[in-house]
């Protein structure tokens, strides 16, 4: 079968949380690519909780965005994004140390494909429909 009859199911969420711990991941083997963790916003406003995720940054925009980005969240500023997630998968682990340590946790991961919106301390920084106009 030809690359180009390859066909895919996708897995897409969309929604909005705080960008954290901007990086460029270099492994031993591939290529270098970016990585963030991303607190997503979940439930009521008045009691707002949080899903956390681990991600690639795989989208070109996202990446050119985060990069962008990269400063302020180094700078502890709050860096509140509008986002588009696939390929969401989650794997068990077990704590190797600290107060949780034997016991199971879950990591949740993803891959970054866009960025809708960014505000840098509610302040606007990036808009997808204002870059178009």
């Amino acid at each position: 079968m030809s690359s180009s009859n390859v066909k895919y199911f996708d897995l897409q969420a969309t929604g909005l949380g705080y960008l954290n711990r901007v990086r460029e991941v270099t492994p031993e083997t591939g290529d270098p690519f970016w990585s963030v963790s991303l607190a997503a916003l979940r439930g009521s406003v008045d009691n707002a909780q949080y899903t956390h995720f681990e991600c690639r940054v795989s989208g070109k925009q996202a990446q050119e965005i985060v990069r962008q980005l990269q400063p302020a969240v180094e700078g502890r500023l709050k860096v509140l994004v509008g986002f588009t997630l696939s390929d969401l998968t989650a794997e068990a682990f077990i704590f190797k140390q600290g107060e949780r340590a034997g016991t199971p946790g879950v990591s949740m991961k993803a891959r970054l494909l866009r960025i809708v919106w960014a505000k840098v301390d509610g302040q606007p920084f990036y808009s997808e429909s204002e870059r178009a106009a």
